[in-house]
């Protein structure tokens, strides 16, 4: 029996007009990431399909699992379009699949194919009828039932199948354009990027350090959370921002509770120009509302001021303990929590401004030559290429 994986898109199919460039993006993010296993692809604008050899099913399930774009995938046998077959393959789909036990069931069919007859109604009586006369154990409940029997009649070929796994969601990683994501060494930002890319937002990394404040070791977490972004986003850079001489000035030449409102404005004219030099059209961050002092709606007012980017902000409204629920799902918690400090943390003033004043922030920057300190910076950058390495290949920067 032919069997495939079954994909569904979801809310790609709102996209109307652009929904072909959505599909096709989707189509080429699963090619990637299934390189080198030996599968066919091919789609219409309802449905993707993955024909496959039985021997890799468990890899390519597990790969599926992480491209965003996707609502729901099956494995699904493929048939005729014809009643016969359709009853022989619903037939060999509940032998490969259930024990003998007494279960309920449903059937449910779907005709894409309108001038399919009978019509989907008729369809479920048929089907079930099958079902209940060759499988003494099955019986009907359409309301509470232990099995739904999917059967999908489309244009080329019908499909039966009955478990369905919940995707991802979201809009293929690609197709909203490219920003770069400020990742720190805490739990916030990893969480933020990973929700930006669930919509559809391509990402580089940038990443500030400050040694000797901050360590080898801070600089490895942050490579390790990285990676743990790389299965949700494919290839992508992280910056490595050498912030130490700027923000030993910021701490000599400001008041010691704006230093953070200053730093992050210093971090904020990086960005800008790295997204100029790496072409992007955005910031992402992970600030949440009200959790630290540069956090205050008027410490990112005073902050914002520096540049007229997007700045996305996807945890801006969660509570921690909704950011810390997404950072165990895609594992990168344990690691965040680790106790190596960023430079956002090594520094913090016992009392930060909660209501920084926007000429007063002037004023203290006008203390120090920050363009030609971030001139200097810019000429100093480590990019490292996060992919599917292993531990040893990271070495050389650490």
């Amino acid at each position: 029996m032919n069997r495939v994986i079954l994909i569904k898109y979801g809310e790609l199919t709102t996209k109307k007009g652009n929904r072909k460039l959505f599909i096709n993006t989707l189509y080429s993010n699963i090619l990637k990431k299934l390189k080198g296993l030996n599968v066919n692809i091919y789609r219409d604008m309802s449905r993707m399909y993955i024909e496959y050899l039985d021997k890799d099913q468990d890899l390519i399930l597990k790969n599926i699992g992480e491209i965003f774009g996707i609502h729901a995938y099956s494995i699904a046998y493929k048939c005729d379009s014809n009643l016969d077959s359709i009853k022989e393959t619903i037939s060999m789909v509940i032998k490969d699949n259930l024990d003998d036990k007494n279960y309920t069931f449903k059937v449910e069919t779907k005709r894409s194919d309108k001038r399919f007859e009978p019509n989907s109604i008729e369809c479920n009586n048929i089907f079930g009828g099958h079902i209940l006369k060759n499988f003494k154990n099955l019986k009907v409940n359409v309301h509470d039932y232990d099995i739904l029997v999917h059967v999908e009649i489309r244009n080329d070929s019908s499909y039966v199948y009955l478990n369905e796994y919940k995707g991802l969601g979201g809009y293929p990683v690609g197709t909203l354009g490219k920003c770069l994501a400020m990742l720190s060494g805490g739990i916030d930002s990893p969480v933020a990027s990973y929700l930006a890319l669930k919509r559809g937002i391509k990402l580089d990394l940038v990443y500030f350090e400050a040694i000797p404040h901050t360590s080898l070791e801070a600089r490895r977490k942050v490579i390790n959370l990285a990676r743990k972004l790389y299965p949700y986003a494919g290839d992508m850079k992280l910056i490595i921002v050498p912030f130490t001489k700027l923000q030993e000035a910021i701490y000599k030449n400001c008041l010691e509770n704006y230093s953070i409102t200053i730093m992050r404005r210093m971090m904020f004219r990086i960005m800008e120009k790295l997204t100029r030099k790496y072409s992007s059209l955005g910031i992402v961050n992970g600030e949440s509302v009200g959790q630290v002092a540069s956090q205050t709606l008027t410490s990112m007012k005073v902050i914002n001021s520096v540049t007229n980017l997007p700045i996305l902000r996807p945890v801006a409204c969660f509570d921690k303990l909704e950011i810390i629920e997404i950072a165990k799902k895609i594992d990168t918690y344990d690691i965040s929590i680790l106790p190596y400090e960023d430079c956002c943390t090594i520094f913090v003033p016992k009392h930060p401004i909660i209501n920084p004043r926007l000429d007063a922030c002037l004023e203290m920057e006008k203390k120090f030559d920050y363009e030609e300190m971030i001139d200097e910076i810019l000429n100093n950058l480590q990019v490292i290429n996060i992919d599917n390495k292993e531990d040893e290949d990271y070495q050389d920067i650490l």
